[in-house]
């Protein structure tokens, strides 16, 4: 089983075939493997009480592994999207295609068929939209097992080739370098920037302004799709092999594509099942860049279980951007409000720049080490929290470029 999450699934071949060598498949779910050439496999094995999902084999396979009490969910034809998949998606997979034009891409296609079924009542289409979600989340589940998750949100409008899209790099790279896994919404703008910083981790640090300046020549998705990813690839193939991190998208907005330089993507067609659990993974704290109506969505979306504490402790909050945040779209005084004589009160900043928050990231996480997760009420003197002054004015000091 991929990470170890549970023994009873099997999601490749080779689990496949370790498992089949014992002679018994009997209580194992067998999720989207291709099935045609291990017949000999399946006739030998028991297979009692097994499932398979959407694995295509043989009919005297299939006749034998049901005659065996074996539930069997074959594939559904002509979908664009494999509804039981074990494994999460890979920008080459969403994107494969692309040479012919985004149009052609199984990401593509997708959000198509969603966008001729959504609204046709159609029983079928929305319960394989709700199988492909869930085994999305099962498959991000293992992935993130163990993992220390700091979410990155952010506004999808953020071009390519300014100070801030680089500021949100610089952050991705850094958090990446800190040892946190980075997930984004795994759309364009601050998300891609997020994930692009996590993709060029390991690389030296002059790297990421050659990469800025490629991406730079096609700095939206707007009007064209398919020369905006092209550009991600370009850099993905002058420096292969980076660093990981996670990117969630939705199809329910699909006219932003994903991006590229996620590790391992969780693209769903559910968003409110897209959000909730992205923000619910973020166990190491989220990071809110500026943004509009969906940022600011998330922010409370983010303060409503720490809040309560339904997801038990709560999570760090960072804000970038003081004149964003109180200014333009004022959500940090009621944050700070919610807070007030809570738990979550000294889990909560607000910063002027992306470069102040893997040290706050670091003294929250301290903190809630030192405390063993307990609410500490200290004053936080350089960075406004609920415990400190928000009308105060930070020092005039160099830092990595705003996100604004």
């Amino acid at each position: 089983m991929v990470n170890g999450n549970s023994d009873t699934e099997i999601e490749t071949l080779a689990e496949f075939d370790r498992v089949a060598a014992r002679g018994s498949l009997s209580g194992y779910r067998v999720q989207s493997v291709n099935l045609m050439e291990r017949t000999f496999a399946l006739l030998s094995a028991d297979t009692s009480a097994a499932v398979f999902l959407g694995c295509a084999m043989e009919p005297d396979a299939s006749a034998k592994v049901r005659a065996d009490g074996a539930l069997v969910f074959p594939p559904v034809p002509d979908l664009p999207f494999d509804p039981y998949r074990g494994l999460l998606y890979s920008a080459e997979e969403l994107f494969a295609g692309l040479p012919d034009g985004y149009e052609t891409t199984p990401d593509a296609q997708s959000y198509a068929w969603f966008q001729e079924t959504k609204a046709d009542g159609d029983v079928f289409s929305s319960m394989l939209r709700s199988i492909h979600d869930d085994a999305v989340s099962d498959a991000l589940d293992e992935h993130l097992s163990g993992a220390r998750v700091v979410g990155v949100m952010g506004g999808h409008a953020m071009a390519r080739g300014g100070l801030d899209y680089q500021g949100a790099a610089e952050l991705g790279r850094e958090l990446a370098r800190s040892g946190l896994t980075v997930a984004t919404g795994g759309g364009p703008g601050a998300m891609e920037a997020a994930n692009l910083g996590a993709y060029l981790a390991p690389a030296p640090d002059e790297v990421l302004a050659e990469a800025l300046e490629i991406l730079a020549k096609a700095p939206s998705f707007v009007p064209s799709v398919s020369d905006w990813a092209r550009a991600a690839f370009a850099v993905r193939d002058r420096w292969p092999g980076g660093g990981d991190s996670v990117g969630i998208p939705t199809w329910f907005y699909g006219h932003e594509p994903p991006n590229a330089f996620a590790g391992h993507i969780a693209k769903y067609f559910a968003n409110a099942t897209r959000e909730d659990g992205l923000l619910a993974r973020s166990n190491a704290g989220v990071v809110f860049l500026p943004g509009a109506a969906g940022t600011l969505q998330e922010i409370f979306d983010n303060a409503t279980p720490n809040y309560y504490g339904s997801r038990g402790e709560p999570t760090p909050m960072v804000l970038v951007d003081r004149t964003h945040w109180t200014e333009h779209l004022p959500a940090w005084p009621l944050l700070q409000a919610l807070a007030r004589g809570r738990a979550m009160e000294s889990r909560i900043a607000l910063v002027d720049s992306v470069d102040e928050v893997p040290a706050v990231l670091a003294a929250m996480d301290a903190k809630t080490r030192r405390t063993g997760g307990r609410s500490e009420a200290t004053s936080r003197p350089d960075h406004t929290s609920a415990l400190g002054n928000q009308n105060a004015k930070p020092a005039r000091r160099e830092r990595s470029p705003r996100c604004s």
